[in-house]
């Protein structure tokens, strides 16, 4: 089984019987865990809840991974591998690249869930290829593989006033923020499992808003 999709002009086939991997963007350590920057980690833990697995540090590549299966049980359900960087943002293609060659994952079955500054808070727009738009782990992906892997983006909108972009998303999100947070990281997960079991365009149709 593939799904065909084209993405900045290119067509682009995944095969779904490939197993995935879902890469949660962000910085290790706690002092980072509430950042906007690591909306992508916060994503990734959701869906480790959900499969009830754990995350292990892997031994041959610098992140921490979780394998299991997501979606319907039966031939609905999809092999992936959870995937959190311990490298810092700005290196994550390093561990993306090891786990892709590891697992023998086809690039256009990887799946990056970062923040995005251009979108609204809580919006989502999943897509296929494009630039790195400014994303230090998206630009350090791409440098390692090439754009052709899938994108969950996160809206967590622009900073106020004349913050720096650095100070904004390397923030906790706003106490107003926060009172949505878990609906619009519930929300996220439930796009990536979409996208990985019914495909790119029924999951833009579902989530892109």
């Amino acid at each position: 089984m593939t799904f065909s999709y084209k993405g900045d002009s290119r067509t682009v086939t995944t095969d779904a019987n490939a197993p995935w991997l879902i890469v949660g963007l962000g910085n290790p350590g706690p002092g980072y865990a509430g950042n906007r920057h690591n909306v992508g980690f916060m994503v990734v833990d959701l869906l480790a809840s959900r499969m009830g697995g754990a995350f292990k540090r892997h031994g041959k590549a610098q992140a921490q991974v979780l394998e299991g299966r997501i979606g319907p049980m039966g031939p609905g359900s999809r092999r992936v591998v959870l995937a959190k960087p311990m490298s810092y943002m700005n290196l994550s293609g390093g561990p993306v690249t090891a786990l892709r060659d590891f697992y023998k994952i086809p690039t256009a079955n990887i799946v990056a869930v970062h923040d995005e500054l251009d979108i609204d808070y809580g919006t989502f727009r999943l897509k296929l290829g494009g630039g790195d738009n400014g994303h230090n782990g998206l630009k350090s992906m791409t440098k390692a593989m090439g754009p052709d892997y899938h994108r969950v983006r996160f809206g967590i909108g622009r900073p106020p006033g004349r913050m720096q972009v650095a100070d904004f998303v390397l923030k906790d999100f706003s106490p107003t923020e926060r009172k949505e947070l878990d609906y619009f990281v519930d929300r996220g997960a439930d796009a990536v499992e979409a996208l990985v079991t019914e495909g790119l365009e029924r999951a833009q149709s579902s989530y892109n808003s």
